[in-house]
């Protein structure tokens, strides 16, 4: 086994998405982590990171475990062989 080490894009993702998750909940609960004076503005952004990072979270294929990074270097080895 070679380098398998989880991505900074993928570490990027989770982090963000665990921010969008926690700033969520947190407004919810009358607390929100972002500093917006509006009520209705803050649930507007807060919900839309919300959305946002989910979406680029579940999109991109996050790789975690030493046998996906693995299978991710031996696809992307296949994809780029020449023919």
């Amino acid at each position: 086994m070679t380098n398998s080490k989880v991505s900074i894009a993928t570490l990027a993702r989770t982090a963000a998405l665990a921010f969008a998750l926690a700033n969520q909940v947190s407004s919810a609960a009358g607390k929100p982590l972002l500093p917006i004076e509006s009520s209705e503005v803050e649930q507007f952004v807060t919900t839309g990171l919300t959305i946002a990072t989910s979406i680029a979270a579940w999109w991109k294929n996050n790789s975690f475990t030493a046998a996906a990074i693995e299978g991710d270097k031996r696809m992307n080895s296949l994809k780029n062989r020449v023919h």
